[in-house]
């Protein structure tokens, strides 16, 4: 069984408990529930023909006061950064905290934007370009709701693929 490490990276409130709720089970609360820490869940994918375990790592927010905590980070494969569309200011945290996990572990980790909260889009602070501007990073940008599960599924496996890619690229670069 191939096992990957996936972590939920974004600020606090921006929907990623909820988010992984949707993935596992489908499932909604309209109570908000604080991460402390990290908690740790794990879904079986199917991804190019192999069952893959994402151990899906979601990690308290981040603020401006706070610091990722390398040691959530260590050994990760790849990593959803969580925006909130309806506030702004996380769009802001989350490229810092990207441009952190880049120099932390360098830029080829693979990471998909999840700007969250599509079904309240038309109270979003996050406008279309900011969007392009993100995908001009080649980052994958994906419109999600972690109420409705509007594209969380897809989000999900979009990552778990490019995940398995950088494995077999990584493989054949060193002639496994």
């Amino acid at each position: 069984m191939i096992q990957k490490k996936i972590c939920m990276l974004g600020s606090f409130a921006v929907g990623k408990t909820s988010l992984v709720a949707q993935f596992l089970t489908k499932g909604f609360s309209e109570k908000y529930h604080t991460t402390i820490g990290v908690k740790v869940d794990k879904k079986t994918v199917e991804v190019a023909g192999n069952s893959v375990d994402l151990i899906l790592w979601d990690i308290q927010g981040e603020d401006s006061t706070q610091q990722l905590y390398l040691s959530y980070l260590r050994g990760i494969s790849g990593y959803l950064l969580v925006v909130d569309g309806t506030r702004r200011a996380t769009l802001t945290t989350a490229i810092n905290i990207q441009s952190t996990v880049s120099s932390l572990l360098g830029p080829q980790v693979p990471l998909v934007v999840l700007v969250n909260k599509r079904d309240l889009e038309a109270d979003w602070e996050v406008r279309e370009s900011d969007l392009l501007e993100l995908t001009q990073r080649s980052w994958y940008v994906a419109k999600t709701s972690a109420k409705t599960g509007e594209e969380v599924e897809q989000a999900f496996l979009r990552l778990a693929t490019q995940v398995m890619q950088r494995n077999v690229n990584a493989s054949s670069a060193t002639g496994s």
